[in-house]
C-alpha cells in the first residue's frame, strides 16, 4: 500500500523545487499545497509541523518528516524509500 505523501511549497522555493525531485525521480506521487503569500495556510502547516515554518515541510500518512535536508539525510541512510513504501 503506497503511502499518502503531502509538501507544502513556495513555487521559487529553492529547497521545495529540489524536495519534489527526489520524490518525482522515486516516482512517488503527491499531494502539493503551494502556500505562497497564504499565511492562513501557513499557519495551518506549522501547526502539523510541530511549529515549523519553513518551507518545504513533508508529511508521509501524517507522519511530519521535515524539510528537504531531512528527507534527502533520510535517502542516503537507505530508510526513505521504505517511509514512502516503494519496495
Amino acid at each position: 500500500m503506497s503511502a499518502t505523501v503531502e509538501i507544502y511549497t513556495w513555487e521559487y522555493c529553492p529547497f521545495c523545487i529540489r524536495a519534489k525531485a527526489l520524490l518525482d525521480k522515486k516516482g512517488v506521487e503527491y499531494i502539493e499545497y503551494a502556500i505562497d503569500g497564504d499565511e492562513v495556510a501557513r499557519e495551518k502547516m506549522a501547526e502539523r509541523a510541530n511549529g515549523k515554518r519553513s518551507l518545504p515541510q513533508i508529511f508521509v500518512s501524517d507522519r511530519h518528516l521535515g524539510g528537504c535536508d531531512d528527507i534527502y539525510s533520510l535517502e542516503r541512510q537507505g530508510e526513505l524509500d521504505s517511509i514512502l513504501g516503494i519496495k
